[in-house]
């Protein structure tokens, strides 16, 4: 594992909470940092595109108050993510909001641009560009990404097909730098085993879905509780790009999860708006298999010490039988 630089040095947990479409907002992100590990949200998510300004200048004056106010216990680094797809219309105006506040971490995803990491990188800041197998790895290193995010076999969101262990050994077999391993971590035992394939932090998304400070509908939380890992099914019919969703939601809409057509991958569009296809499937709710291990709607704080607490009792049950 790469040693980490600051301020990601002082997190509580090796843990990045992944941008979420529509839930991840401010006041996720705030408590997710407040708690410890990496919040982060996609730059889309602010909308319109000024919005985006107004979300930077209130987390970054929201967490300099916590680091006041609590210099013991400071605030973990906050991350975007920018959709470097074609259709992201506003992407040079984001990562130009982005510059302004010297973002600590941007994550990146559908397409490696070795401009937008180079701007990253004159800023100072962190950019982990998120692939499926190792040939997109590769190609996003030598573009000048600072980091990886392999997201593996039953991730939430856009994911691959490939096993954790598969993947990270590939990477690793080349790479030693930062990697945060995407798949179906939602238990502190799993962010100990992400980190013992060779991972330096664990990627997180569905878990925080099923809180309090996210921006989804009730019954949204209400459905990854009440999921479980047989409860995904996997599907581009909806962006253009494989992902996984909740069972629940897809039969809500009228349809059949095991009769679902093939979605064209060239009308995919990730943009400012204006997306009919993309509206009409606003119900349809993402999620990643590790569902079944989230029992209850609570808050990012009450979250994080759980996790906190199975982690340690995984370290603790691992030193015992080695």
């Amino acid at each position: 594992m790469a040693a980490l630089p600051a301020p990601f040095d002082r997190l509580r947990l090796p843990v990045i909470g992944s941008p979420l479409f529509i839930v991840s907002g401010p006041e996720l992100v705030i408590a997710q940092c407040k708690a410890g590990i990496i919040g982060s949200f996609p730059a889309l998510n602010a909308r319109p595109s000024g919005v985006l300004d107004e979300w930077l200048h209130q987390i970054t004056e929201e967490l300099a108050q916590h680091n006041r106010d609590n210099p013991d216990r400071p605030a973990a680094p906050y991350a975007v993510n920018q959709i470097v797809h074609r259709s992201n219309d506003r992407l040079e105006e984001d990562m130009e909001v982005c510059a302004k506040w010297q973002v600590p971490m941007v994550i990146t995803s559908l397409g490696a641009r070795e401009e937008v990491f180079s701007a990253v990188k004159a800023w100072g800041g962190i950019s982990m560009h998120d692939i499926i197998n190792d040939r997109f790895a590769r190609k996003a290193i030598e573009k000048g990404a600072t980091g990886l995010i392999p997201v593996a076999a039953g991730a939430g969101g856009h994911a691959g097909t490939q096993s954790p262990f598969a993947l990270m050994q590939e990477i690793r077999s080349w790479f030693d730098g930062l990697v945060a391993l995407s798949g179906t971590i939602a238990h502190g035992r799993s962010i100990l085993g992400a980190q013992a394939m060779g991972a330096d932090f664990a990627y997180i998304g569905s878990p925080w879905i099923a809180t309090k400070e996210a921006n989804a509908d009730a019954a949204y939380k209400q459905e990854i509780v009440d999921s479980k890992a047989a409860d995904i099914v996997y599907t581009n019919l909806f962006t253009g790009v494989h992902g996984n969703y909740l069972r629940g939601s897809i039969e809500k809409a009228g349809l059949d999860p095991e009769n679902l057509p093939e979605s064209d991958p060239s009308k995919m569009n990730f943009g400012s708006g204006g997306n009919s296809k993309a509206k009409a499937w606003k119900d349809i709710w993402g999620s990643g298999q590790g569902v079944g291990m989230v029992d209850a709607v609570e808050s990012v704080a009450d979250r994080v010490d759980r996790l906190e607490r199975e982690y340690l009792a995984a370290k603790d049950d691992l030193a015992a039988k080695i």
